[in-house]
């Protein structure tokens, strides 16, 4: 989708943001199937949450293009979107094969492939991959942008295996299932290769939007979360397909599905800041990072994570 720069609306915990009705959890241990259709409302309705969201996600593509949020001229003049923690930490990329899951329209896939790696991308909203692929070759970038729902990723591939999968802020919230993620992510790394991950700390999404200190909603909750806003998180007009279908996903469920689908976790970084107004007491630095204010007990707000495949036999 996260995604940065793949800021996705899931990210964002609004004060008038509603979550409507109330769906069976699933049982300790399980995961939702890939096509699961999450939950029905009180009137009856079938929800679907792929394509909700696939509506939702197409809409965003013109106002995100449109907007200072995205900047598209300060990324033609050169501008990075990916953060120094995430370079540091995924290192050296220069002729290494890099694919960007839910890339939306692809400055963190570009911004890659600007530092000498050879890149893919994936997204299920055609729009998205269109705009991706229209700025890569204006750009001069060398890119495949390939549409596909990101748990058909391997197929859509045709097998091809990559040195590193990445997938940025703003992702997982929208998939219902970490472990067939978390299989998909393993049948496209090659023997050796890892993938990156860096994304919003489940933690922060539980705390109030005023001051980030009070628990107001339920770590453990599994079920389906359909929120109907009228607008994406961007500047710009409103949405026509406002309804999208979110999903909550513990630290612990993360890495356990990586580890289960046989990668070995390198590590896990929390981190105290964040790279939005994600409270509304958060001080915003010189270096574009959000903290919070002097003396209040920190929390974590961000991590990055790194699992590798197995090396060669």
């Amino acid at each position: 989708m996260v995604s940065w720069l793949l800021w996705s609306a899931g990210y964002f915990w609004s004060a008038g943001w509603l979550r409507t009705d109330h769906y069976a959890t699933r049982a300790l241990g399980q995961s939702w199937p890939v096509g699961y259709a999450a939950g029905v409302e009180g009137d009856g309705e079938a929800i679907d949450w792929r394509a909700l969201n696939h509506a939702n996600w197409d809409d965003r593509v013109p106002i995100h293009l449109a907007s200072s949020f995205y900047d598209l001229a300060g990324f033609r003049a050169g501008a990075d979107t990916l953060r120094p923690f995430e370079l540091g930490e995924v290192g050296d990329v220069t002729g290494r094969r890099l694919v960007h899951l839910q890339c939306h329209i692809g400055l963190d896939t570009l911004s890659w492939a600007r530092r000498g790696a050879l890149v893919s991308g994936l997204d299920f909203s055609a729009p998205a991959i269109e705009a991706a692929s229209s700025l890569a070759a204006e750009l001069g970038l060398a890119a495949r942008f390939v549409v596909a729902d990101v748990y058909d990723a391997v197929a859509a591939f045709g097998g091809q295996r990559f040195d590193v999968v990445y997938t940025g802020i703003g992702a997982l919230v929208w998939l219902p299932d970490v472990f067939g993620w978390a299989r998909v992510v393993a049948g496209l790394l090659a023997p050796g290769g890892f993938v990156y991950l860096v994304e919003g700390h489940p933690f922060a999404q539980i705390l109030d939007d005023a001051s980030g200190r009070v628990v107001t909603r339920d770590y453990f909750e599994r079920e389906p979360i359909v929120d109907d806003y009228p607008f994406s998180y961007t500047d710009g007009p409103s949405l026509e397909h406002t309804r999208e279908v979110e999903f909550q996903h513990g630290l612990g469920e993360i890495i356990t599905a990586l580890a289960d689908a046989g990668l070995r976790i390198e590590f896990v970084h929390e981190w105290d800041f964040e790279v939005f107004g994600r409270f509304e007491v958060l001080q915003r630095r010189d270096d574009g990072i959000y903290r919070l204010p002097a003396g209040q007990p920190r929390v974590p707000m961000l991590y990055s994570l790194r699992a590798s495949a197995p090396g060669p036999s």
